[in-house]
């Protein structure tokens, strides 16, 4: 798939995000962004250049900022000021978004399995509960100007919106691309950072571009996740779709059910499936569990059977592509990975 089309496909996924100026800051002028994050990054750094950006985001920021922004989310728009302070996030993907964007977050999840989910640069955050389960006690102490939630954090909008504005930013895992690349725009937008995140997108891009050359023509893939001692399976419309929708990797099995937590396969499977690739994540790593691994999980006599298994064309995939998946740093580290393990095999 050529940058062109992933361009294209950008375009018809786009939300609008719009960036207006309040009368008590510049009478009668108003700016407003376009759909698409290419367009409308001119307009956006017009509205940050008055707040954003002077205010550098610091998590103790008394600057107020008469700014507004409108973002359209996945539960509709959400109306609220530039460079939101003090900010509480309960999203991995968007907790390494602003960390790479180095924007300030006041209040983030404890026990977090990942380092790069904070800017070094800004103070360190108050723990606010889990990604699963607010600590409203010490929301209602914070008073945050917003919420941020994704996927795990959802269920829980509407008690959380009842503190602060809530922005539920979930990612499409059918359009992980389109939709990390939205994302990346609006934190862009609303905190003043259009400009870092159009050159965050274009690393991500850049090496999408690269890693396309060498994946072409490589022959099919499979992606498992190894749990414990239980196996799944996952296909195009996944948090690990990229690999296909976005690499072009040819499915091994095009029939993969879609299925939140995959569809339990055997080693069986995989030798009857035989592909030339296999993508695995180790679920029990990623979040620290105790396990025997998924190396040598795999590592028996039917995988063995198989052209990735025979070739040592098995890829493994970060801890970030289940825990943050579609956040910069889960591009940059398994799109590098899988064009150095494809380029190793040319």
């Amino acid at each position: 798939m050529s940058n062109n089309n992933i361009t294209a496909q950008t375009s018809l996924f786009k939300r609008p995000l719009l960036a207006t100026m309040t009368a008590a800051l510049l009478v009668g002028i108003s700016l407003t962004g376009c759909s698409s994050p290419d367009a409308s990054e001119t307009d956006d750094t017009k509205v940050e250049n008055h707040t954003a950006d002077a205010a550098s985001n610091v998590a103790d920021n008394d600057a107020v900022s008469v700014n507004t922004i409108e973002v359209d989310t996945v539960r509709g728009d959400v109306s609220l000021p530039i460079n939101p302070s003090p900010l509480v996030v309960y999203d991995m993907t968007l907790l390494q978004d602003l960390a790479a964007l180095d924007v300030a977050v006041a209040g983030m999840p404890k026990d977090l399995k990942l380092d790069n989910l904070h800017s070094e640069t800004q103070p360190d955050p108050e723990e606010v509960g889990t990604v699963f389960e607010p600590d409203l006690e010490a929301l209602n102490a914070m008073q945050p100007q917003a919420i941020l939630v994704g996927s795990r954090m959802a269920e829980k909008y509407d008690e959380l919106a009842n503190i602060a504005p809530t922005l539920d930013m979930t990612i499409d895992t059918a359009n992980i691309y389109e939709s990390s690349k939205q994302r990346l725009h609006d934190l862009g937008a609303l905190f003043g950072k259009s400009a870092q995140a159009a050159r965050l997108q274009g690393n991500i891009d850049d090496l999408i571009e690269q890693t396309q050359v060498v994946t072409k023509d490589k022959g099919k893939g499979l992606v498992v996740m190894v749990n414990g001692n239980k196996l799944s399976a996952y296909g195009d419309k996944s948090r690990y779709g990229f690999i296909h929708t976005v690499l072009d990797i040819p499915m091994a099995d095009d029939q993969i059910a879609d299925a939140r937590h995959g569809q339990p396969i055997s080693f069986e499977y995989i030798q009857k499936v035989n592909p030339d690739w296999l993508f695995v994540l180790d679920r029990s790593a990623a979040i620290g569990e105790d396990s025997i691994g998924a190396k040598a999980v795999l590592d028996n006599p039917l995988v063995a059977q198989t052209n990735a298994w025979s070739k040592d064309q098995v890829v493994y995939l970060s801890p970030d592509s289940y825990l943050a998946f579609g956040g910069y740093n889960q591009w940059m580290q398994d799109l590098t990975t899988i064009k150095d393990a494809f380029t190793k095999a040319n």
